[in-house]
């Protein structure tokens, strides 16, 4: 790395061990080489820890698991750079990955976060996820997740970075606060830009910037009982905190609907009752959460967002009939 680190690569880990390698090799491998590298350990017990100090990575090792967003925290906090890059231990970056990232995060002090091009590393024909969209139904979805990895070439603007591989604007942190470790882990990384939006600022996707994802490395499996749960009850934190009581009500029946219809998708792989407990731990818990303060200077992008939110709805239409027309003349 170099004296004049221009960004902090942050990777959270926990129990991924046999991760960490793979992914610190093909860091290695860059050739920007603006970064230096900082690994925060959430309470591994796979002797994750002990391999770390024995390569001599920057690790900082917390006694306990803090979910996602307490680890990135902690890194963010302590990085200096102008710019932090949070990446999943269970991903393998092509050799540009950094400085097409740290590139595009400097086009403009108005960009907080730049999220990369994720392809799934076992198949690499297909997409993980172009920039995460939101819908007015309350459903986040990773545009382009399961269709071909020879699209989403061009370079747009995003309602979220998925902060499994995305650059941000450190001091915006200051401004909007961190991650909220309150979600603990799922939605936190729509949640901070969302939060960014509404102060103003954007979120881009880069296809230049290409990293393979295993995903799911941590909770093990796309569909599990916690997973379930955690993403029912944050998505419920993630509309109280960031609409006004306005935009709330206005979006109240679509957003009902949405819970109506995810109960039903659950209830059909035997998750209905995950989905029913944590939407119930939402509802009785949001109040504990911070919420954004409305102020009338942030009305039009207010407005710019609930225009996103009825275009994301759109997307992900067309993206799911799509992906469904692709599997049917698969099959045929």
């Amino acid at each position: 790395m170099t004296g004049q680190a221009a960004v902090t690569v942050i990777i959270p880990n926990y129990n991924g061990r046999e991760f960490l390698k793979p992914c610190l090799a093909t860091l290695e491998r860059q050739t920007c080489r603006e970064f230096e590298i900082l690994v925060v350990d959430n309470g591994s017990t796979d002797g994750s820890v002990e391999w770390l100090k024995d390569k001599g990575i920057p690790t900082i090792c917390l006694k306990e698991n803090t979910g996602f967003s307490g680890a990135v925290n902690v890194g963010i906090r302590a990085a200096k750079t102008p710019y932090v890059l949070l990446l999943n231990n269970d991903t393998q970056q092509e050799p540009r990955f950094v400085g097409e990232l740290l590139k595009a995060v400097r086009r403009s002090k108005k960009i907080f976060a730049v999220s990369s091009k994720m392809i799934q590393l076992y198949d690499r024909e297909l997409m993980d996820d172009a920039g995460d969209m939101y819908s007015v139904v309350g459903w986040a979805y990773q545009r382009g997740v399961g269709q071909s990895s020879a699209g989403y070439n061009r370079a747009c603007q995003v309602f979220s970075a998925c902060a499994g591989a995305a650059i941000y604007r450190r001091e915006v942190f200051e401004t909007i606060g961190y991650f909220d470790e309150k979600h603990f882990c799922y939605l936190e990384d729509i949640d901070v830009c969302w939060r960014a939006k509404i102060f103003g600022y954007h979120n881009m996707y880069c296809p230049t910037a290409v990293v393979y994802h295993v995903g799911s490395a941590t909770s093990g499996s796309k569909y599990n009982e916690f997973k379930v749960r955690l993403a029912a009850r944050n998505n419920i934190y993630l509309n109280y905190k960031n609409m006004p009581w306005p935009q709330l009500m206005l979006n109240a029946v679509f957003l009902a609907a949405g819970i109506g219809v995810k109960y039903g998708f659950f209830k059909g792989i035997g998750f209905e009752k995950a989905y029913a407990a944590g939407v119930k731990e939402g509802f009785a818990t949001m109040r504990s959460c911070q919420k954004v303060v409305f102020h009338r200077k942030h009305l039009s992008n207010y407005l710019a967002i609930q225009w996103e939110l009825l275009a994301g709805t759109a997307v992900y239409i067309y993206e799911f009939s799509r992906r469904k027309f692709l599997l049917n003349n698969h099959k045929a």
